[in-house]
């Protein structure tokens, strides 16, 4: 009797109900191959970027992501690279085509150097670690087991019953094979997370107390002890500078970039600013920091509220990021943010919360706490120490203190300077926008001090004397140039919701009256009610009538609000948004020009002009606001700080939702804190060790396809094998945030297509009653073929348009894929979102996340250009909004379609 080879096998994993069909970087598994197969063109089709052809006929000259050449650090480059000398500055040739160039400073290099410090050679590999066995799992006895743990505590995050209940539900269910469950109980598992080494930094405290000048009668809050818990942030940085996560997306030199073309300056990361090439200049006078990388240390705090209704629960969290990391990372949330402490938050009763004695142990407890938490770090912030990077390289590194993310409470106590004043500059609180103001600085605050008395400087300068900032204890370090930009509360929230949107109601009331004010406000709400689904564009069914606000909703808003009161207000007030929305959205972007710093000026001066509206109506009385005042800022700001989005305080706000209100909602809201600090403690050691065992490339595929591919050569067929592919889990939604590389446009269609409709483009305008769709495709084709043309589209020669003559095909939904790095994305920037133009939907009639939506696509094949265009059925509301990247515009013609929904097309 011959033994059966592994195609005539009786075993089969689709006979076992086994998802074998698996994917090696999202985990996901498939029972079949179609099954894979649907979900790799759907979730992950080939990206194809394309340059521009010199004739508009042709649309070849593609090329792949993989062609563009690659960011380069100048200090590892190769001999033979692309890099050059000049009087000192190191200059390299980046982007596809060169078409970029930086130039990094002279004196901080990032060189690589040994473990004793030693520099090393451009292009010398690292240093061989001590390798550690594939098999080797520590603190876990296999993948199985860490894949549990890492599922039930960061996915699934049931209770410590529950998971009792699953594993003894796990250990009947292997009894009668003689097998048991990894974990005995949820102790079992806990104290294995708990023995994890990697990432593993401890959380201590320390007690403070008020010691200052005890009255005969002491009140309660001078005898109370305040704790304070934080990990050691020199490891923690520590752990983020060695994150083999981060190693392809961090500058370890300052560095300015330019366009090749004109040699015209752009601002991205945060190591493109000049505040950390002056800082650079500073460390280089020291000989012995010559060849270092420097580390900016941003931090972030800011108070939260976890719950209300069962008594007011409120926490301080201190956060921590480095400058070197890309901004893209720390807006996606991949751990570039760590929470590293929770400040003590004193409280009194009503009768001595009003007290200046209690107000200033307050504030100063702050700046105290801050300054014994961030010890560890002044060492390395006067001499270089070596450190372990995610690329195996060590590098001699210095520390300094760089921005600190805060709203305008936070910076007032930041910069102990009086409510109502500005933290940057000098400006009279009554005259915030004095263009002659100087800018505050350490040296004139602390003359001053030593100069005048309390009162006068209270009064006069807007300083709180008697507070010393924690900035004081450290070198380099002034507390007025670290206050970074905060657009979600200066300008999202502060001027656009708090200001303008209120003082549009007030002009209602001042000029109708109450009641027909209210008929008004009625008819905006019925407007913004009305606006079509759109890629990117948010419904409110019930206008703006809401009293809770988020940061998200205040951004949703804008994108809708001018157009809602137009015609309502006059037309100075559509020019004052006009104004403002094309600050906002410029000062949103992900990188910013020096052209983009002009268009800055000129719309901020447009806003300052066409705002007078609301003095001169009696809507206010003044505009020395300081969140409003903030605008004035900006230019400077991203001049030395690089693209505002990459310190926005809305990533901390984020983060809350991670670090604090989950971990409060998984205790027992006993001693809540102490739970907490355990759960973040265990979350960052289950991360940790999941990032080490990804760069040992041990968790390639899944659990199930590990042991599946062990056993292919005994019981799986030839036919039955298939290359493992890339993928993500479902979506949630109609939108959300993906992996992935940068690409400004792309639609996955529907795999079926629909039969008995339109099959040229001349037939759908017919369907769809709309006789200049074939320009209007041809108009868009140019635009997104040639966007370096700036003509206009109505001035190019008809045959200069690319169009298409042959036939299409119809579907009902696609996804679409484009570059978003202002919203929540991935890494890469990318977000995608579900196109449904279905006449029905579950049998519970049609369905439209995009009402009105066309979307084109040209060719079969998967790997030629895809073409995305969208026509759209708005009211008659307004004459098109400002030309700005991020404002649709908005038509001012109403098609009446035969059906109800617009379908998708693929010629």
């Amino acid at each position: 009797m011959c033994a059966s080879g592994p195609r005539h096998s009786p075993i089969r994993a689709g006979l076992l109900g086994l998802s074998r069909y698996s994917c090696k970087q999202c985990k996901r598994s498939f029972r079949n191959r179609s099954g894979l197969t649907q979900h790799v063109h759907a979730k992950h089709p080939h990206f194809w970027t394309y340059s521009r052809p010199t004739n508009h006929q042709d649309v070849g000259d593609l090329h792949t992501e993989e062609d563009e050449e690659p960011l380069v650090n100048p200090s590892h480059s190769m001999p033979g690279s692309d890099t050059e000398v000049d009087n000192g500055v190191r200059a390299a040739f980046i982007g596809p085509g060169n078409n970029l160039f930086r130039n990094y400073h002279p004196g901080l290099t990032g060189q690589p150097c040994n473990a004793d410090g030693n520099f090393l050679p451009n292009g010398t590999l690292p240093e061989p670690r001590q390798p550690k066995p594939p098999d080797d799992w520590s603190p876990y006895s296999s993948r199985l087991e860490f894949e549990l743990a890492d599922f039930i505590y960061t996915r699934s995050q049931i209770s410590a019953a529950n998971l009792n209940t699953l594993l003894e539900l796990w250990a009947a269910s292997l009894v009668e094979a003689g097998g048991k469950p990894m974990f005995g109980s949820y102790k079992d598992m806990y104290r294995t997370i708990d023995n994890t080494r990697v990432g593993d930094v401890k959380w201590q405290s320390f007690t403070v107390k008020y010691t200052g000048d005890v009255v005969a009668d002491p009140v309660p809050w001078m005898h109370d002890e305040y704790d304070v818990w934080f990990r050691d942030p020199l490891e923690v940085v520590r752990n983020m500078l060695a994150n083999p996560e981060f190693a392809n997306n961090m500058d370890l030199q300052p560095f300015r970039e330019y366009h090749t073309a004109d040699s015209t300056r752009r601002w991205q990361d945060f190591m493109s600013g000049d505040w950390a090439w002056r800082q650079a200049d500073i460390i280089a006078q020291d000989q012995d920091c010559l060849g270092s990388a420097f580390v900016p240390i941003i931090l972030g705090s800011d108070k939260t509220t976890v719950s209300v209704a069962t008594g007011q629960n409120d926490y301080y969290p201190l956060y921590l990021s480095i400058g070197n990391i890309h901004n893209n990372i720390c807006r996606a949330h991949h751990n570039g943010v760590v929470l590293i402490a929770f400040l003590a938050m004193p409280k009194t009763t009503r009768e001595y919360a009003s007290k200046d004695e209690f107000r200033r142990f307050r504030r100063q407890l702050f700046h105290s706490s801050l300054g014994r938490i961030l010890r560890t770090l002044k060492p390395g912030m006067a001499k270089p120490e070596v450190t372990l990077f995610g690329d195996g390289h060590y590098q001699r590194v210095i520390y300094g203190l760089g921005p600190y993310i805060a709203d305008y409470e936070e910076q007032a106590l930041l910069t102990c300077i009086v409510r109502n004043w500005c933290p940057r500059c000098l400006a009279y609180r009554n005259n915030l926008d004095d263009d002659d103001a100087l800018d505050r600085c350490r040296d004139h605050a602390e003359m001053l001090i030593a100069e005048f008395a309390l009162d006068a400087l209270w009064n006069e300068y807007g300083i709180v004397g008697e507070l010393v900032p924690f900035t004081n204890d450290f070198i380099r370090a002034d507390i007025y140039e670290l206050i970074a930009p905060d657009i979600l509360h200066q300008i999202i929230k502060g001027a656009f919701k708090d200001h303008l949107v209120e003082w549009v109601e007030k002009y209602l009331r001042l000029t109708h009256g109450d009641s027909r004010a209210n008929e008004i406000l009625d008819d905006i709400d019925r407007r913004i009610a009305a606006v079509a689904p759109f890629p990117g564009l948010r419904r409110f069914p019930q206008g703006r009538h809401f009293k809770q606000w988020t940061g998200d909703d205040s951004k949703a808003l804008m994108k809708v609000y001018l157009p809602a009161i137009e015609g309502h207000v006059p037309s100075d007030i559509v020019r004052t948004f006009r104004a403002f929305l094309e600050f906002c959205y410029l000062v949103r972007r992900d990188i910013l020009t020096e052209k983009d710093l002009d268009d800055l000026d000129e719309a901020l001066a447009r806003f300052y002009r066409y705002r007078e509206i609301f003095k001169t109506t009696g809507v206010i009385t003044t505009f020395s606001l300081p969140r409003q005042h903030s605008m004035k800022h900006y230019k400077q700001l991203i001049q030395l700080f690089g693209a505002p989005n990459g310190l926005c305080s809305s990533i901390t706000e984020s983060k809350h939702v991670k670090a604090v209100k989950k971990p409060y909602r998984r205790t027992n809201k006993y001693h809540a804190l102490g739970q907490m600090l355990l759960i973040n403690q265990r979350l960052d050691k289950l991360a940790a060790s999941r990032v080490d065992f990804e760069s040992r490339g041990m968790l390639q595929g899944t659990c199930l396809s590990t042991v599946l591919d062990r056993l292919a050569n005994s019981w799986l067929g030839d036919e039955d094998r298939s290359p493992a592919s890339v993928s993500i889990d479902e979506s949630q939604g109609d939108c959300e945030d993906v992996s992935g590389p940068r690409v400004e446009a792309h639609v996955s269609l529907a795999r079926t297509q629909q039969w008995n409709q339109p099959t040229t483009i001349v037939a759908l305008a017919d369907e769809l009653r709309i006789p200049n769709l074939p320009d209007l495709v041809r108009a868009f084709l140019i635009g997104q073929l040639y966007p370096e043309d700036t003509r206009d589209p109505t001035e190019i020669p008809y045959l200069e348009y690319p169009g298409h003559e042959g036939r299409i095909s119809i579907h009902n939904s696609a996804i679409s894929m484009f570059y978003a790095p202002s919203d929540l994305s991935g890494i890469g920037g990318m977000r995608q979102e579900y196109i449904h133009a279905a006449p029905t939907w579950r049998q519970n009639g049609p369905r439209s996340t995009h009402h009105g939506s066309t979307v084109l696509r040209k060719g079969r094949r998967r790997s030629t250009l895809g073409y995305l265009g969208y026509h759209e059925r708005f009211p008659r509301l307004l004459t098109p909004p400002p030309p700005i990247r991020e404002v649709t515009p908005v038509t001012d013609t109403h098609h009446r379609y035969k059906s109800p929904l617009a379908p998708v097309l693929d010629p």
